[in-house]
């Protein structure tokens, strides 16, 4: 008896943890070794692999990998097909699983269709990664990144909204949609209301 949806096409392999409310759909895959939070939603075609920490309340949607090394924190977006690594330099003729490189994906941050995420970085809270962009460096909390190799073009509020602030330098601005209010100072957004 589980206190979690699974399809019965589903594999969750033994020792598995996975957290109440949570739903396991069409074809995933869960290895033993996975660690899924509360309320979490793994689409159709989903792996999760061995050395996994994925937070409460994040959406996996189809066709993603979560491959070993990657730590997802709560209420993280995972778009349609967007691509995890774990080896920076990968050869099929060699072994390199000593060599793989912890991704961390901070709470509430976004992550496009189809974006690619290279291993080794850091992805700050509430961050917004374009359909289609490859994140190939840290990433800061709010930035709104775009394009090959991914640029921040600007910020979002933890609704989800482009805020009308530059990339750089200072500055205020109030959500439209929430009333909080951010701050820009040396190029770090916070929030402060």
């Amino acid at each position: 008896m589980t206190d979690y949806f699974q399809h019965d096409s589903a594999i969750v392999d033994k020792g598995a943890k996975i957290g109440a409310g949570s739903r396991v759909w069409h074809f995933v895959h869960v290895c033993a070794g996975a660690e899924i939070g509360k309320g979490v939603s793994l689409g159709q075609n989903v792996f999760v692999g061995n050395k996994v920490v994925i937070g409460d309340h994040c959406k996996i949607q189809n066709n993603v990998s979560v491959y070993d090394n990657v730590h997802l924190e709560e209420g993280v977006f995972c778009g349609p097909s967007m691509v995890f690594t774990n080896v920076y330099n990968p050869r099929s003729l060699i072994e390199r699983k000593d060599q793989y490189l912890n991704t961390i994906v901070r709470k509430g941050a976004t992550l496009g269709a189809n974006c690619t995420v290279v291993c080794g970085v850091t992805i700050g809270e509430y961050a917004f990664i374009g359909a289609g962009a490859v994140v190939n460096q840290d990433v800061p909390s709010y930035a709104l990144m775009v394009g090959v190799p991914a640029k921040q073009i600007g910020w979002m509020s933890e609704f989800g909204e482009q805020l009308e602030l530059p990339v750089t330098g200072t500055g205020e601005c109030v959500c439209a949609n929430t009333g909080s209010v951010y701050k820009l100072i040396n190029s770090q957004l916070v929030k402060v209301v």
